[in-house]
């Protein structure tokens, strides 16, 4: 594990260099020892990727241990030294959403028909053929970047970035897919758009999704969009 500063209220733990399930899992299990130990003056924790941030109140922590990033540095240190009896399996929920490919919604799904010489339709069928696992939340609040695109439809990014993307938007960017939470810019390709709310702020959990769960995507009709409720 190597521990670095971000700012001075912040430490970047990396447990790992791949985007992959293995690493997911030590981020969670490392992620969810450091939220157990109910440690004063840790303020967040945000996994991501191959990373777990911890954020921290210097003013929580003794001087005489060393300045404060030193002293959540050792108790970041025990956490990771914590004996596990069996592999972490971490709860991961599998969440469907609707999408309606292509048409208005999905501008770009001609350019990434064409980018993996599929037919727009072969291009919608294979994106919901997959189950894709959540390995961050960020950009804008409730983005979910997924991992798990099938090769086939790895497409670059678009050259010029739009000013302003929909929410619900359904995009493939490089090796992944996402979900635009709240109307942004962006510069993935859209190729469809589901009527489901990614970010909810009057809700407890505003994030529909979280690091660990797994998505799937369900083709629907134009009408069954416009009649979602």
């Amino acid at each position: 594990m190597k521990l670095e500063p971000l700012g001075d209220s912040a430490v970047v733990a990396t447990l790992g260099s791949g985007i992959d399930e293995a690493t997911m899992a030590a981020v969670l299990e490392f992620s969810e020892t450091v939220v157990a130990a109910r440690k004063s003056g840790i303020t967040d924790v945000v996994p991501a990727y191959a990373t777990v941030t911890v954020f921290y109140d210097p003013l929580h922590f003794p001087s005489e241990s060393g300045d404060s990033y030193d002293a959540v540095c050792q108790f970041l240190e025990t956490c990771s030294a914590r004996p596990t009896n069996a592999p972490f399996q971490w709860e991961s929920r599998l969440v469907e959403l609707p999408v309606f490919y292509g048409s208005d919604h999905g501008p770009d799904m001609a350019f990434v028909a064409e980018h993996t010489k599929l037919s727009p339709e072969e291009v919608a069928s294979l994106h919901a053929s997959a189950v894709y696992l959540v390995h961050a939340i960020g950009f804008t609040p409730g983005f979910p970047y997924l991992g798990g695109l099938p090769e086939a439809l790895r497409t670059p990014r678009r050259d010029t970035p739009r000013a302003r993307v929909p929410a619900g938007s359904v995009a493939i960017g490089g090796a992944q897919t996402g979900v635009y939470s709240v109307e942004s810019p962006g510069g993935w390709q859209i190729i469809g758009r589901t009527p489901v709310r990614l970010f909810r702020p009057q809700e407890k959990q505003a994030a529909l999704l979280r690091p660990g769960d797994r998505v799937r995507f369900k083709p629907i009709s134009r009408a069954e969009f416009e009649s979602w409720k």
